[in-house]
């Protein structure tokens, strides 16, 4: 029950999550009165398919991933994370504070064999398509060992949605070979090496968003400021254009016809629409919200985390570096 809106706007994506997986089951984590209080307002929703699990305490978005770690045995982040530990739920998808998060999942969950960080992946809008990028913030500074681990974990994501071959590049100041940081260029060399990853060299941060890559590998703090900005951008966008739209008759009549076109670009390009990054390189599913995110943005999370599950994405990732530890020891 975290992020900026707590239960309120939680509960209301759960409560259409529901009607759009007639399948799903949802264990709400928190304090149970909070939580009760906003389910009396929806008294429709099916409470076979609803369970609270009471948590008298929360992660904010202040705490220090240490704080959280030691300090608050009976969080909701906590027992959400270790229900899915003990198998009584199948993903966790939390918008709360993302370092506390990932310190608790590696502590509770555990990496992946192979592992020495897990990363933070999730899907941006290209010109044909989408682009995965990973890492979005767990790991501001990495070396080219973990920059491999993550093209792997990002390679087997992606092929579980179905792309057989996944274009996996390296994001760069420059597509020169001589370009970029030591850590950078030795990953670089180390991925032309492997035959599982399909590796197609360098790319620039304008090639993200045409789609010359299936899976784009950088570092934490890197990829933030990209997935930020990229934000920003498009939400300047658009106000720019309904400022332009909203001026005089000719406007006015240019608003109108171009009304069926604006409404599919906005819906293709909308925030809310990728919203949930999942967190690869722990033993099970876990997705990650903005905090903000609004209540569609939410509900897109809770769908990340199902279409993970269908995938079997953690059973995928083992398979992958398994298959990656072999090949190195021959």
């Amino acid at each position: 029950m975290g992020g900026d809106f707590g239960p309120r706007l939680v509960v209301s994506a759960c409560v259409k999550s529901l009607a759009e997986h007639p399948q799903l089951h949802l264990v709400l984590v928190g304090d149970t009165a909070s939580i009760e209080a906003v389910l009396s307002q929806y008294p429709q929703v099916d409470r076979t398919r609803l369970t609270i699990q009471h948590a008298s305490e929360s992660v904010s978005m202040a705490d220090l991933p240490a704080h959280a770690l030691r300090h608050k045995p009976d969080s909701s982040m906590r027992i959400a994370l270790q229900l899915l530990r003990d198998q009584q739920v199948q993903a966790c998808v939390s918008a709360g504070n993302t370092g506390a998060l990932m310190a608790l999942a590696k502590h509770i969950l555990k990496l992946l064999p192979g592992i020495e960080r897990p990363a933070i992946m999730t899907a941006l809008p290209a010109l044909n398509g989408e682009t995965h990028l990973l890492d979005l913030g767990a790991n501001v500074d990495v070396n080219a060992q973990q920059l491999v681990q993550f093209a792997l974990m990002g390679s087997a994501a992606v092929q579980a949605q179905g792309i057989t071959r996944p274009r996996v590049a390296l994001l760069n100041v420059g597509s020169e070979a001589t370009k970029g940081s030591q850590q950078v260029k030795l990953a670089a060399a180390e991925l032309q090496a492997l035959p599982q990853i399909n590796y197609t060299g360098y790319i620039e941060g304008d090639g993200v968003f045409r789609g010359d890559a299936d899976v784009v590998v950088c570092d934490g703090f890197v990829g933030n400021v990209l997935l930020k900005s990229s934000e920003g951008l498009a939400q300047m966008i658009t106000a720019r254009v309904k400022q332009r739209l909203g001026r005089g008759l000719r406007a006015w009549m240019l608003a109108w016809l171009a009304r069926p076109l604006l409404k599919v670009l906005r819906s293709e390009l909308a925030p809310e629409r990728y919203n949930g990054a999942c967190l690869l390189g722990v033993d099970g599913v876990v997705v990650k919200s903005h905090g903000n995110a609004s209540e569609a943005a939410f509900q897109a999370a809770i769908s990340v985390a199902c279409v993970a599950i269908e995938e079997k994405l953690t059973q995928r990732l083992q398979a992958n570096l398994q298959a990656f530890s072999s090949s190195s020891e021959l």
